[in-house]
């Protein structure tokens, strides 16, 4: 059963206790952010394959009154339903302990401890002062996640572990952490058309980079024969695990042989034209691209519908492409950077494929 819980201010609106569930976890803010309400939505919905191994986030007032934090975790493994709903809990909390963590950004940028060369931002010269601060405590916090993880007693981590892709607002700011292959879609308005630009990169092991890294490491990067589209990660001269992503929490057999914990972070500053991003676990972009997903958003009556109509369209579409498949979880977060206009639903969108 899917739950959904939309955020005005201090208010969730329409939904009765009973279909709040430990998948996500919601923070509300008992302020009216300049006397408006900014909302949000979040849906996840269970697939075929079993437990509901996703989770979500969605607090306001995250760091500052108009602040607000988004994330959504995608476990895999046997205990990937565990790992993400512990990344759920912990993470938002630990970036704000994180604030003054004595992480050395050189270290990182140059590749040192297995870390990745291309540890920087899309707009760094946007970026303002503080953003760097940002920057260390969200590596920081990561880090610290991922050990956590792995001294959790009695929970064996070596082949599970979860993806994470957070958005973090303050002001007129984003901060954009990806680890794994969730991403992070910007719906923005561009010569009157809704234009869906992808703010993360999916970071999986076909990548060159990626691979490159991993081949250092002396892990195996290959694709089977009944599935050469996908690329997986392998122990050397060892035919496991086989993961389908090239960074996580948890799959601590890998950590040796170059899968990290260590997020892309980029800074986008918000301007009048961005009008929501929508956060979802790879179960929605399967089936779905940038643009169709872009497109549902804006085209809802209200922000409350928006991530539930996602997940829907998402589901419909695991069963017409895939019928003999089974479904994939599938969680999305939309958080709205301006008030919804109601003309939207007849304004043009732009398919970007």
């Amino acid at each position: 059963m899917g739950i959904c819980i939309s955020l005005a201010s201090s208010e969730i609106h329409g939904v009765p206790e009973e279909v709040h569930d430990e998948n996500v976890t919601i923070f509300e803010s008992n302020k009216v952010l300049n006397g408006n309400k900014r909302l949000c939505s979040v849906y996840s919905k269970q697939g075929t394959k079993g437990l509901n191994q996703d989770a979500a986030s969605l607090y306001q007032g995250y760091g500052m009154e108009d602040g607000a934090f988004c994330g959504v975790y995608d476990g895999h493994g046997r205990y990937g339903h565990i790992v993400s709903k512990m990344v759920n809990s912990h993470l938002p909390s630990l970036i704000l302990s994180q604030g003054n963590a004595p992480v050395e950004i050189n270290k990182i940028e140059n590749g040192d401890d297995n870390t990745p060369s291309n540890f920087n931002t899309v707009e760094d010269d946007l970026a303002p002062k503080n953003f760097q601060k940002w920057k260390r405590a969200i590596v920081s916090a990561f880090m610290v996640m991922d050990k956590l993880v792995k001294l959790q007693e009695n929970l064996d981590c070596s082949c599970s572990g979860t993806t994470a892709v957070v958005v973090i607002r303050q002001g007129e700011g984003l901060i954009i952490a990806n680890l794994g292959d969730s991403r992070a879609v910007l719906g923005t308005i561009h010569d009157e058309k809704l234009t869906a630009i992808q703010l993360t990169t999916d970071l999986k092991p076909g990548l060159p980079s990626e691979a490159e890294r991993i081949r250092r490491c002396n892990g195996c990067v290959y694709a089977l024969k009944e599935e050469p589209h996908i690329q997986r990660v392998w122990l050397p001269n060892e035919n496991f695990p086989g993961l389908a992503m090239s960074r996580a929490f948890g799959d601590f057999m890998l950590k040796d042989h170059g899968v990290i914990a260590i997020p892309d972070i980029w800074y986008h500053h918000v301007t009048s034209r961005d009008q929501f991003i929508v956060l979802a676990s790879d179960g929605v972009w399967d089936v779905l691209s940038n643009s169709e997903v872009a497109s549902i958003v804006w085209m809802v009556d209200t922000e409350e519908e928006a991530a539930k109509a996602v997940v829907e369209a998402a589901t419909a579409a695991w069963e017409k492409k895939y019928p003999s498949s089974k479904v994939d979880d599938c969680t999305v977060v939309c958080l709205f950077l301006q008030k919804k206009p109601q003309y939207s639903g007849h304004m043009k969108s732009e398919k970007l494929g």
